[in-house]
């Protein structure tokens, strides 16, 4: 399946020859494009029905090793992941750095790789591994500033963004062990490009998670979609919450809905909120965008808590209420082993690997959201009708379906025991629970009356 969406009329493409980034040796590359009024964007066939985990690298062993997560392939396979985003592989800065070991997010080097982890070596081979067991694997790339001591620094310091005074100064105070860019000079615009496209030719990567997205320009990200496009395609997703993104960006994150989803746990919103929500962020964004829905990644997990500290007794539900929304579900790093504290973000704090129900949760979600097209992306997947339950600000509701897949699913938002009475024509159906040998038929018309427990939730599939 292939779609072409066109942003903005046709404008002039200003060309900029290639040069090498002074950090690294580089190889020969075509002219870059570094400024561009207008991107035709084609998402990756594979990404329509594509679930993402989020890999903490320096977390998931206590060597940290591209080599020890490579055990893990099979594992994450078998649970339903698709696109594997390692959070970034670079060697990290020592100057001001933050705690021992320092921020993922401080880049010294774009082409290189943290020995922590490995070698590039290991690395292409990991990204070989995962490409054999029809995976595909993203890196998380740190475009809006660097490391203090990041070659640029001193080699280029035009390429850094000053105070009055002329001092370089890092993008917010709190991040003062990085050093905020200056995409006003296009030269840095040509080496960060090139950089890019270094990790496509050279390892085969599938594309990049772009942190904070929105802190760099939208012409930029355009501008470097258009040249990794020209290798294969590849998938982008951007660390913010905005519509305009989409103009180069295949995902953005669900960060409202995640918000909403911690409001409802602690009894400051409800089922119906939710309802709203959801509805008004369909209309605000393209019909074809990807919205990653989540309950945690590494920034919820280590600054605002577990699932369990964050949503409690509603950890499952709202697990399985962000997976069956429109969007694509993501799994952080430990959550399918229970992950119950905050990883330190600047130190060494291995997750502890057990055996949990979350990870049977997850492999039943993730699968369904693979196999079900009514479960799909952006517009491949099916819309979302509200089904009415005469308790809307308890229960949540609705049906979704697409080319003869169709899937039901209601909510207990409530820590209390409540009674529903859906009815709606989008009911009409013959299911299966998920999870249950337990069948369900619904006539045109009919009603459907339940008791459901305090965070209760049930899954139909159509069959």
């Amino acid at each position: 399946m292939k779609k072409w969406i066109l942003f903005g009329a046709l404008s002039l493409i200003v060309l900029i020859s290639w040069q090498c980034t002074p950090d690294t040796a580089s190889q020969p590359a075509a002219p870059i494009v570094t400024t561009l009024q207008s991107v035709t964007k084609q998402p990756p066939e594979w990404s329509a029905n594509a679930t993402i985990y989020e890999v903490n690298l320096r977390q998931y062993s206590q060597a940290g090793t591209f080599a020890e997560f490579e055990k893990h392939l099979p594992r994450l396979k078998e649970m339903g992941v698709e696109i594997l985003w390692l959070m970034p592989i670079h060697p990290i800065g020592e100057k001001d750095r933050k705690g021992l070991l320092g921020s993922y997010y401080a880049i010294k080097d774009y082409k290189g790789v943290n020995p922590e982890h490995g070698t590039h070596d290991d690395f292409k081979r990991l990204v070989e591994k995962v490409h054999e067991m029809d995976m595909y694997l993203i890196l998380d790339w740190v475009a809006n500033h660097t490391a203090w001591d990041h070659p640029w620094v001193t080699e280029h310091p035009e390429w850094f963004t000053k105070d009055e005074n002329g001092n370089m100064i890092p993008p917010v105070p709190d991040w003062n062990d990085v050093v905020d860019l200056n995409f006003g000079n296009h030269d840095m615009r040509t080496a960060m490009i090139d950089a890019m496209l270094y990790w496509v030719q050279e390892f085969n990567i599938d594309g990049y998670r772009c942190d904070y997205a929105g802190g760099v320009p939208l012409d930029f990200w355009r501008a470097a979609r258009a040249e990794l496009d020209k290798i294969k395609p590849v998938f982008f997703l951007a660390e913010w919450d905005g519509p305009a993104l989409h103009e180069a960006f295949d995902m953005t994150y669900g960060w409202g809905f995640h918000h909403v989803m911690n409001a409802v746990a602690k009894g400051e919103k409800n089922a119906d909120s939710v309802a709203v929500f959801l509805e008004k962020d369909r209309q605000r964004y393209p019909a074809d965008a990807y919205r990653m829905q989540f309950t945690s990644n590494h920034d919820e997990n280590s600054w605002n808590g577990t699932v369990f500290e964050r949503l409690g007794d509603a950890a499952e539900t709202f697990a399985v209420l962000s997976a069956m929304v429109p969007g694509m579900p993501l799994v952080y790093s430990g959550q399918e082993a229970g992950l119950d504290r905050r990883l330190a973000f600047f130190e060494k704090d291995v997750i502890e690997w057990r055996e949990h129900a979350f990870f049977d949760l997850y492999k039943t979600l993730l699968n369904l959201n693979q196999t079900n097209k009514a479960l799909w992306n952006g517009d491949f997947g099916g819309e979302m009708v509200r089904v009415k339950s005469g308790n809307d600000n308890a229960i949540f509701a609705f049906t979704r379906e697409k080319d003869g897949d169709k899937t039901l699913a209601v909510f207990n938002l409530t820590g209390k025991p409540q009674t529903a009475a859906l009815k709606g024509e989008s009911l009409t159906g013959q299911y299966r629970q998920m999870k249950k040998d337990v069948s369900l038929t619904i006539s045109p018309g009919q009603s459907l009356q339940m008791e459901l427990m305090p965070w209760e939730y049930r899954v139909y599939i159509k069959q």
